[in-house]
């Protein structure tokens, strides 16, 4: 009925929240040291729980990363720049986002948060570069290192 209390059931969780709490780190020193840049969007953080918590994941591979990111928050940003940001594009936004995470193999559910981030936030498309695509490679370069190194997982199963 209840679980044992052992090191391996602590090490794991406590290895996949060091992953995510260095990863976040970088990508936010990077954001306060390299002023003209951000690194950093909120489903990010939402990502480091696939990425470290679930690395087997298919949600998890690279591919699905990123360009579920950037499929989404170009989704957000060619509907904000066609209609105006209401209930209604808001919702048509997120839903072409799984639509399209579905249909290209891309599925990464973190991403799903992006044409909403884009959209009430006003950005622009030089936000689709930079923090988006930039912010995603660099997560998952730091994936691939953190798991090989570290955490012991083979990340990735697989590239594309």
């Amino acid at each position: 009925m209840y679980k044992r209390l052992t090191a391996s059931r602590f090490s794991v969780p406590l290895i996949a929240g060091l992953g995510a709490m260095l990863c976040i780190t970088v990508l936010s020193g990077l954001s306060t040291t390299v002023e003209s840049f951000v690194w950093l969007m909120a489903p990010f953080g939402a990502t480091m729980v696939i990425l470290f918590g679930l690395p087997e994941s298919p949600l998890a591979q690279p591919r699905n990363i990123v360009m579920g990111h950037v499929l989404t928050t170009a989704i957000g940003l060619s509907v904000a720049s066609v209609v105006s940001v209401s209930p209604w594009s808001l919702g048509l936004a997120v839903g072409l986002a799984v639509g399209l995470m579905l249909l290209t193999d891309t599925t990464h559910p973190p991403a799903g948060a992006n044409p909403l981030v884009v959209m009430l936030a006003g950005e622009q498309w030089d936000f689709l570069f930079m923090p988006v695509a930039a912010g995603a490679v660099l997560i998952v370069v730091f994936g691939v290192i953190y798991h090989r190194l570290i955490s012991g997982h083979d990340y990735p199963k697989r590239w594309l």
